[in-house]
């Protein structure tokens, strides 16, 4: 966007009076329209208005379709305009991010479906800097480009906020640094970041997860990027994906967990402490079929979708956390 950066407002430049019949009152952002009683309350205002932006090649409204109505209402000869050059893709970036930070708030269907054009028309941004500029959360935006990866360009990096671009899969660096570690456990950090193409930092966590007999890739990355959980796990074991005919879930056969979680609900130490008994009650309510899993995804109202989606996968970090104490306290005790 020339004079300007992506989503930025040129503020230093004076506004031009331009006759108000001149600008087209395009609303880019607002899926039900301008509000009648937010223009009325604006048209009664004695002071001359704010001035609008204005995306000089086609003289469409990026933020102020309500003051330019006002002024008509009041009937004003001209109101004052700040040009933004650029495309018209661009001048959209811009009209949801002034919006979002002034003015009438935007609805959350506003700026949902301002985040999906954007991930349409700049896919190259990272969910970060689409989630700053639209009002939303990274996970939700995050959802948002996973509903849409089938009609989109799949991209190897992203821009950021802070103008880097990074590469989407960080497992495939983080794979990278622990082949050279193994090759070499004498390498530096710098070396390991500059072979694998990853920061010092992340070189840093794949050296101490590897010498904890760690996986190199957390949990997160290995959820994303579509990786096994566990090495003994099939493909497509995750609930609601199974192909097999065994009835799993998470690798283990049905008929096997609930072996294991009859032992456990005998054992003395489990059923007569209160923690114990928690433990059991979560367990139980997690270990369910394919079947079960299917109902519940079918359940979930699609406004809720992003919710619980995050929602479940936060559950699913912690039950790994929570494995990973447990496997833990084995080693030690070995």
């Amino acid at each position: 966007m020339s004079g300007t950066s992506l989503g930025t407002q040129p503020r230093d430049t004076p506004p031009t009076p331009v006759p108000v019949g001149q600008v087209t009152e395009t609303c880019l952002v607002r899926v039900a329209g301008p509000s009648p009683d937010h223009v009325s309350a604006l048209a009664q205002c004695p002071d001359e208005l704010p001035p609008i932006l204005v995306h000089r090649p086609t003289m469409q409204v990026i933020d102020g379709a309500h003051r330019l109505r006002a002024a008509r209402l009041r009937g004003d000869a001209t109101i004052g305009v700040r040009f933004v050059d650029g495309t018209e893709e661009d001048a959209f970036v811009l009209a949801v991010s002034t919006n979002v930070t002034q003015g009438l708030p935007l609805t959350l269907a506003d700026r949902t479906a301002a985040a999906s054009r954007i991930l349409s028309s700049h896919p190259h941004l990272s969910d970060r800097l689409i989630a700053s500029t639209a009002g939303l959360s990274t996970k939700t935006v995050a959802t948002i480009r996973q509903r849409a990866t089938g009609e989109m360009t799949q991209l190897h990096a992203r821009l950021g906020r802070d103008g880097k671009v990074r590469p989407l899969d960080a497992s495939h660096g983080r794979t990278l640094a622990s082949q050279a570690i193994s090759n070499n456990p004498d390498l530096s950090l710098r070396a390991i970041a500059r072979i694998a193409g990853i920061s010092v930092g992340t070189a840093r966590d794949v050296r101490e997860r590897m010498r904890r007999g760690e996986d190199p890739i957390p949990l997160r990355h290995r959820l994303s990027a579509g990786h096994r959980v566990e090495d003994n796990a099939p493909e497509n074991s995750a609930p609601g994906n199974n192909t097999g005919g065994d009835n799993r879930t998470n690798g283990t056969p049905r008929v096997e967990r609930d072996r294991f979680l009859l032992s456990l609900r005998t054992d003395p130490s489990l059923r007569f402490s209160e923690i114990g008994r928690a433990l059991l009650r979560l367990l139980d309510a997690n270990t369910l079929d394919t079947a079960q899993w299917d109902r519940l995804a079918a359940a979930v109202p699609q406004r809720w979708s992003p919710v619980v989606a995050d929602l479940a996968m936060d559950c699913a970090a912690d039950w790994s956390a929570l494995a990973c104490r447990v496997r833990d306290q084995v080693r030690v005790s070995a």
